[in-house]
């Protein structure tokens, strides 16, 4: 397998929320190590090269490389656009790409590639886990805060989406235009008008769209009113998180924790799954041919133990993994989506993100 990557740049300050150098790459190596164990028996090696980009090398050109020398499944940790030409380069060569960054709705959707498994969660996952636990709790009144970064738009657009599949109420929608306070860590004299900015909204709860950690961690415990806080920072959705240990997920955080000499993060779990995902095809088929490997992923009977409690698979349409996602604060799991009595014709888990008949994406 291949596996591609951004090099992370240095943070300008210190950084509570630096993200490791091997984000991504530590999950996937773990990964491998759990193919092996089983090669042993199938006589099956399983092998992974590791390319981290630079700001300004192409990652098209870099999985032309991988497929010139042989690969043929690649690991994208990447940005959507990044992503989108690495499938686009390799669309010919079949090669099989396992999204593991990139929460896009657009890849699920008008964009999605028949070549692309997304193993990332969709924006539409993340808020509808998040709607699904405020309606459980009838904290229906909601104040959006909404950064100025492109992601933050796209994330605040899924959030309303889900507000109104679930019954929530935006009672305020207000962007946020005080700079990176949080990032900043400092109590600047904007921090009165920050303050004030919360002042007479009638909500539940205050939803932060703050994917770049500008100033979501700022909000809390600063608001005029008490006010709960939900979204990018706060009470999170994920796929992963370093309190959770239910199902025998104690054991996987232990092994990784010894490997990389630090916790799990979302995109170490995602890594993994796609190159566990990779390794349970190869030894169930006993094959390393891709389009192997992917008919078999695609079979309506997949699926793959994961540490979740219950099997995940892949959605037909979309080819998304589908999953539970953890409702977490900082230091421990709330919650677990989907919540109880949120019921499907096929599966609870298909309550998180896009139907099938809501879907956009056309698989050719």
């Amino acid at each position: 397998m291949g596996l591609i990557t951004r090099a992370v740049p240095p943070p300008p300050l210190y950084d509570l929320l630096a993200v490791p150098e091997d984000e991504a790459v530590a999950g996937a190596e773990l990964a491998m190590k759990d193919n092996a164990t089983t090669g042993l028996f199938t006589g099956q090696v399983f092998t992974l090269e590791n390319v981290t980009l630079s700001e300004d090398e192409d990652p098209a050109e870099a999985a032309r490389k991988l497929a010139d020398d042989g690969i043929r499944l690649i690991i994208a940790n990447l940005a959507a656009a990044d992503l989108l030409k690495v499938a686009d380069a390799v669309k010919d060569k079949g090669v099989v790409v396992f999204n593991v960054g990139a929460s896009d709705d657009d890849l699920r959707g008008e964009k999605c590639r028949a070549d692309v498994f997304h193993i990332a969660p969709s924006r539409a996952m993340l808020t509808d886990a998040l709607a699904q636990f405020l309606a459980v709790k009838r904290w229906s009144k909601l104040f959006l805060v909404v950064g100025p970064n492109a992601g933050d738009q796209l994330y605040a657009e899924a959030l309303r989406r889900s507000a109104k599949k679930f019954g929530l109420k935006i009672v305020a929608d207000k962007p946020w235009t005080f700079g990176p306070l949080a990032r900043d860590r400092s109590d600047s004299i904007t921090r009165s008008d920050a303050l004030v900015f919360s002042r007479g909204v009638d909500a539940d709860v205050i939803v932060v769209a703050d994917e770049a950690n500008d100033f979501g961690n700022y909000i809390p415990f600063r608001t005029f009113e008490p006010r709960l806080v939900v979204g990018t920072q706060g009470l999170t959705a994920s796929t992963w998180h370093p309190a959770q240990d239910a199902w025998g997920s104690a054991q996987l955080q232990s092994r990784f924790l010894r490997n990389s000499n630090r916790v799990m993060r979302p995109a170490d779990y995602q890594a993994w799954l796609a190159a566990r995902m990779v390794g349970e095809a190869a030894t169930r088929t006993r094959s390393a041919d891709p389009d192997v490997i992917a008919k078999y992923l695609r079979a309506p009977d997949f699926n793959i133990a994961a540490f979740k409690g219950v099997p995940l698979s892949i959605r037909p349409w979309d080819q998304q993994v589908r999953q539970p996602l953890l409702i977490a604060q900082p230091l421990g799991i709330v919650g677990v989506a989907p919540e109880e009595g949120f019921l499907h014709q096929r599966t609870p888990l298909d309550t998180l993100g896009a139907d099938e008949r809501e879907t956009k994406c056309r698989l050719n």
